[in-house]
């Protein structure tokens, strides 16, 4: 099943991070936060405004993103989970420039 959001909608698959276990104390999954980032799986056509014209968005399929700890809405579709929030939500555009350019 495909799931198309709609307007200014946008689907999400959180991304999940990589564990790293430091001292030897390993976190069990119930005591863990949900990553904060995710992958555009699916985009709405756009925001529509009062006089009809639609602005289209600015992420698109394949974006890597960050999105509020409690944003958006929880759903699950073939035993997969998705997050559907709006644009406004998401609060950056992760490039891979900016990850090397950090590890020197």
């Amino acid at each position: 099943m495909k799931v198309r959001p709609l307007h200014d909608r946008v689907l999400i698959k959180r991304v999940e991070e990589q564990e790293t276990v430091r001292g030897g104390i390993i976190i069990p999954d119930s005591a863990k936060e949900k990553p904060q980032e995710g992958e555009v799986v699916a985009v709405g056509t756009g925001k529509r405004l009062e006089n009809g014209q639609v602005i289209p968005l600015e992420v698109k399929e394949g974006d890597r993103i960050l999105f509020g700890k409690y944003s958006g809405t929880e759903i699950k579709v073939d035993d997969i989970d998705y997050l559907i929030l709006r644009e406004d939500e998401i609060l950056g555009i992760l490039s891979a420039a900016g990850k090397a350019a950090g590890k020197k």
